[in-house]
């Protein structure tokens, strides 16, 4: 299905809505029936009718259409956050005593979900390097229902080999999840590489505007009817149908906006590859770059995030460079109009940094929509702040 058919067309009924161009925002939270039979029906078929907003939105609705096609998967289902797609996605699969396989560094409420959470109710967890197939079949036994992939992760951005994964998984009966924030589904076509279900923090590349939080859940129709029935209306963690709206406005330059962020983080990473305050660039797509080949092999898409570790003696220096960038915003998250920073250091405290996971100079960049020398000109003078 063609992008541009998708993204600006499809389940846009314009019909049914005086002939809008963009949808309505259906902010109803009920909706009514004419016979008692009409009722009765829509509860044994809440997930095909308009019944409740906490289940089925009008506004919703197109947007899980255009989720879907995008991914080329049968459904999806949205979410008031990516946390709560990953959850969703998790807890459908596991039940006391079961077993979890998880690659190393995840997503950090991913992490506390698995280790901290489901231990609660008897299901344990390994985590694994994921950077060869043969750790996730290692670590597996025959208890173990779920592998949870995220590749790359979003700090040091290692990869995991989707297919062979896939494959494997489905040799012994193991569902695949996938966290695919990093690259959205145009950048990662994670489903057909055989993976069971992606999730993503839409809050990222697909708001896009850094205005509305939410997640998306993609797979078969199958898997989601079980998860819209259990987990999406018993935990009720719901997107609005105004913040649906929002991230239809936002999808319909998704395309444009990937490849501007691309444009300009290729620029970047050329810069500070250059720079004598750059000790070493972590980017997918630099030669460099470990699993660069494996990069280059499934993801079709690759900008906006990277990291850099910078020539400075302790952690004070590497303040000083964060606090002196003056057009990089300083905080969490990515994917908006705006380029950001935030600094390994700032996840300890200065007295105590000794990170295992991190070194003290690693600083992840995101690069935004502004232009490439506005960006550049502010990393130069927050470099000269150190040197």
């Amino acid at each position: 299905m063609d992008i541009s058919y998708i993204l600006n067309h499809l389940g846009e009924e314009r019909e049914n809505y005086f002939g809008a161009v963009a949808p309505p925002v259906i902010q109803s939270s009920n909706f009514a029936f004419k016979t008692v039979e009409d009722l009765r029906t829509s509860f044994t078929n809440e997930r095909n009718v308009h019944l409740y907003t906490r289940g089925n939105n009008p506004t919703v609705e197109i947007l899980r259409k255009k989720v879907a096609a995008l991914a080329g998967a049968e459904d999806a289902l949205v979410f008031s956050s990516g946390a709560a797609a990953v959850a969703a996605a998790v807890m459908s699969q596991v039940k006391a005593g079961d077993h979890v396989v998880c690659v190393k560094k995840p997503y950090s409420w991913t992490n506390k979900l698995l280790n901290n959470y489901l231990s609660r109710y008897n299901v344990s967890v390994s985590m694994v390097d994921g950077t060869e197939p043969q750790y996730f079949a290692e670590a597996s036994n025959e208890a173990t229902t779920l592998w949870m992939l995220e590749s790359p992760n979003t700090f040091t951005f290692e990869l995991q080999d989707l297919k062979a994964l896939s494959a494997l998984a489905k040799s012994r009966n193991i569902v695949t999840v996938i966290d695919n924030s990093y690259c959205t589904s145009l950048g990662q076509r994670c489903i057909e590489m055989g993976i069971d279900m992606e999730v993503h923090s839409a809050t990222k590349y697909y708001g896009g505007h850094s205005d509305v939080v939410a997640g998306f859940l993609i797979g078969n129709r199958p898997m989601l009817d079980k998860i819209f029935a259990t987990e999406l209306l018993n935990i009720g963690a719901i997107i609005s149908p105004h913040d649906a709206s929002l991230l239809l406005r936002s999808m319909r330059t998704l395309p444009l906006r990937l490849e501007k962020i691309r444009q300009t983080t290729d620029a970047v990473v050329a810069f500070m590859k250059s720079h004598p305050q750059v000790e070493r660039i972590i980017y997918p797509f630099d030669e460099s770059f470990p699993q660069y080949d494996l990069a280059k092999e499934q993801m079709r898409w690759c900008g906006g995030l990277f990291s850099a570790n910078i020539r400075a003696k302790s952690v004070e220096e590497v303040e000083l460079f964060c606090n002196s960038l003056r057009t990089f915003l300083m905080a969490v998250s990515w994917g908006g109009h705006e380029s950001l920073i935030i600094p390994a250091c700032s996840f300890y405290s200065r007295e105590a940094f000794q990170s295992e996971v991190y070194s003290f100079n690693m600083v992840r960049f995101y690069i935004g929509l502004e232009d490439v020398d506005f960006l550049i000109n502010d990393l130069k003078q927050a470099f000269k702040k150190i040197e």
